[in-house]
């Protein structure tokens, strides 16, 4: 049948500000019945539990079900009666039907939760004769439960909404994505657009597509992705291979734009990605000139220096136009110049931080040098506490209730992330910790040993225990669990770790749990009183005192914002690769960071952003706030009720991020899987005008916040109540050498080293009777230790004080 109410199914249909083609229809039998037959019924899951709605009427007339429907709360992991369904929500339905409709919806809440369904909603329930027939229904699945569910399943299409087509490019992408432990993802929202973005970080692409529309650029952007978790070179070339695909079939008369952007990475090797990337451009080299592409790309992370400087070499040989910058330059200031709304800056020069483990100036690594006006070099704010100190005193025994970690913080490590601890242990003994803050590792496809890791220029063996409750009971002196477990296995692994009453933190790094595990979770850590960091993380960091993992990334960033001492500002995100930028952010506009968490992108995150603000309130150290959150769920709403009660007091600088999601005429699932407004008061927009209602500083865009924050710390050293102190260089620390050879870190084979190119000189010899001509900078010596290179500011070895 050609013809229905709509036209005929070629004719485009608008649906909203949705406009497309009717493409699947369902044909069912005609169920003659009455209006007083049909019912509505919906279910949908939060935080805490579910939430049955009944109403004894239904069809599209029913009206705000919200508020006349009746409700049935369900707590996360407990069953509900049929009786229960009777007394609470169906008093007003007849009762010669009770008995049957609550024998149906028991058996439906059952299959919603064994199935994993995060919404559902019959409307109308049609009751007739002792049959109940479902005339129409919408649901939604927690696709992270593919792992879980796919017996029960099978194999399920997840359509685009209505509005956008499928793009065989768009399911090549999710292919790649589910075959790698990295993120890859990929929306096409305008294929004749000509602003195009390959973004890096799931918070970061939210906040790029924000500035594109923010300047007007909304109708002309092409797509939504990102790529993250450290893809390999292969897997960021397939990915920019088909952004520059689709980016190339047709022309646009006022040419197009590439965006390659990114905040400053916590372990994503830069200069792999940016191979991969620049591997896909020099194969679309003509392409790329005839449709009359410009590109500009700003990174920063690991190993960043060598990926500009490849980028650099080769947008020089690309013959289009091509600009390079790194973090000395605002994330989104690209945006800017790729529309024409900012001018290009041609030179620009950053500071010189880059992994040199070996500042000028820098001091011995026993004790920090006493300014000369004799004050204390931690003492920033006006109420100091030992617990902050990076002079390697110990810190009080007596942790405050509102601190997570302490100078005494002692970790154990889930999974074999041996690059992790190694960067755990360099931040530990550049903050002048007495002691490393991991004891041990556990790993239960391996045997108990001792794993090989150094401290400064000392090496040091830490345990490793096949079993996580031998590794508990051997170091009681550890309350912190650091969980790399993946997503299929993070859950159990979790719960393991909570039957241990002395475990009182746990970060979860993995991606992807599976929303009624993770509500499972948070029910048991509340029980216990343990706080969840994640999932979905990167963790988190109190500077001069102890970080989660990769956080804060490799040692160059460390020391660029200055992260081995504390500030006075402390900051919860839901990104962690947007947390490593507010450190970039706060570090130039004010002392610097005191403590920052991400919680992690997942919509159900283990701790929330009032946990942490009101950890923030009780510090007296802590003197400012700053929040950024994002579109989807209610969590700043929390963080509104707590400033209106008082219970928040100190400034508050706030920004959700996704003002973008209301400009699409489609919906677009940003990379967190949170990151999607289900009601008005969830998007961005509805969050940041209700923040600024309530007196929070409130920024006008990305773009802008670090401006405010400078101008709100500003004032509260106007107000004297903080007290900014000299600086205080951090100790020496040798580089990883199997990094270093990866890195722009060492001058490559036939190349001689330019002048910003630092020496290396082995701290520690090894004898050896094979000698090496590849290098010889090194004075033969092939085989040298893991971390045996330092760096020098100069060319002369023997100018080093500590050699």
């Amino acid at each position: 049948m050609k013809e229905d109410r709509f036209g005929t199914v070629e004719e485009e249909q608008t649906v909203g500000r949705a406009t497309g083609k009717l493409r699947n229809f369902i044909i069912e039998p005609f169920v003659p019945h009455a209006e007083t037959d049909e019912a509505y019924v919906c279910i949908y899951s939060h935080r805490y539990g579910d939430t049955i709605l009944f109403y004894h009427q239904g069809g599209v007339d029913i009206g705000d079900v919200d508020e006349k429907a009746m409700k049935l709360d369900v707590p996360v992991d407990t069953l509900v009666s049929q009786d229960d369904i009777k007394s609470k929500l169906l008093g007003e339905l007849e009762s010669s039907k009770q008995g049957l409709v609550a024998k149906f919806i028991h058996d439906l809440y059952t299959a919603y939760v064994t199935l994993f369904f995060t919404y559902l909603e019959i409307n109308p329930l049609v009751v007739v004769k002792d049959q109940i027939y479902v005339l129409d229904l919408a649901a939604k699945l927690d696709a992270t439960a593919d792992f879980v569910c796919r017996p029960r399943w099978g194999d399920i299409e997840y359509p685009p909404p209505f509005g956008r087509d499928a793009y065989p490019e768009e399911a090549y992408i999710a292919d790649l994505d589910a075959k790698s432990g990295a993120s890859l993802k990929l929306t096409i929202l305008n294929k004749s657009g000509r602003i195009w973005t390959m973004v890096a970080g799931g918070g970061a692409s939210v906040i790029y597509s924000d500035t594109i529309c923010d300047l007007g650029g909304a109708s002309e952007l092409a797509n939504y992705g990102e790529y993250s978790g450290a893809p390999t070179e292969q897997q960021t070339y397939e990915y920019a291979k088909t952004i520059l695909g689709l980016m190339t079939q047709e022309k646009h008369p006022d040419g197009k734009v590439l965006i390659i952007g990114g905040g400053i990475a916590n372990f994503t090797n830069v200069a792999a990605t940016f191979k991969g990337i620049t591997k896909a451009l020099l194969e679309n080299q003509t392409l790329l000139k005839d449709h009359n592409i410009s590109i500009f790309a700003r990174r920063a992370g690991p190993n960043y220096q060598e990926g500009l400087r490849i980028m650099r070499d080769v947008g020089s040989s690309l013959g289009i136009p091509f600009f390079v910058f790194g973090p000395e330059t605002h994330m989104t200031a690209v945006v800017g110049m790729a529309l024409g709304k900012r001018s290009i800056p041609r030179h620009l020069e950053g500071e010189t931080t880059t992994a040199s483990f070996l500042l000028p100036g820098g001091q011995s690594k026993t004790e920090p040098a006493t300014p000369k006006n004799g004050q204390t070099p931690l003492s920033r704010t006006t109420s100091q506490q030992s617990t902050t100190a990076v002079d390697g005193s110990t810190a009080d025994k007596k942790k405050p209730a509102y601190a997570l970690f302490t100078k005494n913080t002692k970790a154990i490590i889930w999974g074999m992330q041996t690059r992790a601890v190694q960067g755990m242990l360099d931040f530990d003994f550049v903050c002048r910790r007495s002691e490393p803050s991991i004891v041990a590792m556990t790993y239960p496809l391996t045997g108990d040993h001792k794993q090989k890791f150094y401290w400064g220029h000392k090496e040091i063996l830490i345990p490793l225990y096949k079993n996580m409750g031998d590794a508990i009971r051997k170091h009681p002196e550890a309350d912190v669990l650091v969980n790399f477990a993946s997503l299929r296995s993070a859950y159990e692994s979790t719960i393991e770790a909570m039957n241990f009453p002395q475990i009182r933190t746990i970060a979860i790094i993995a991606e992807g749990i599976p929303e009624n595990y993770t509500r499972k979770l948070i029910k048991e850590a509340d029980e216990r009183g343990v706080t969840i960091i994640g999932p979905a993380t990167v963790g988190g960091i109190k500077p001069g005192v102890f970080k989660i993992g990769n956080t804060g990334g490799m040692m160059d960033n460390i020391l660029y914002s200055k992260l081995y001492r504390p500030g006075s500002v402390a900051y919860v995100s839901r990104s962690g690769g947007m947390s490593n930028e507010l450190n970039n952010i706060i570090s130039h506009a004010t002392n610097g960071v005191a403590e920052g968490i991400a919680i992690g992108g997942d919509r159900y995150p283990g701790s929330t952003f009032m946990d942490h603000l009101l950890r923030y309130e009780a510090d007296p150290d802590i003197k400012m706030l700053v929040l950024l959150g994002e579109v989807g769920g209610v969590e700043e709403y929390e963080v509104i009720k707590a400033v209106e009660e008082k219970r928040l007091t100190k400034p508050l600088v706030a920004w959700c991020i996704g003002t973008c999601s209301g400009m699409f005429s489609s919906e677009v699932q940003f990379g967190h899987a949170g990151a999607c407004a289900n009601a008005e008061r969830e998007t961005a927009l509805a969050k940041n005008r209700a923040l600024a209602a309530i007196g929070a500083h409130v920024p006008q865009s990305f773009d802008d916040l670090g401006d405010l924050i400078r101008k709100v710390y500003t004032d509260l050293v106007n107000k004297g109540s903080i007290e900014p102190q000299p600086e205080v260089p951090p100790p020496t620390v040798p580089m990883d050498y199997s990094w270093a050879r990866t890195s722009d870190h060492e001058p490559r084979r036939g190349q001689a080293p330019s002048p910003q190119q630092m020496t290396y000189y082995p701290t520690t010899f090894v004898s050896t009777s094979e000698r090496s001509s590849d290098h010889p900078r090194r004075g033969g010596i092939t085989h040298l230790p893991d971390r045996c290179w330092s760096r020098l500011p100069t060319k002369e070895p023997k100018n080093d004080p500590e050699r």
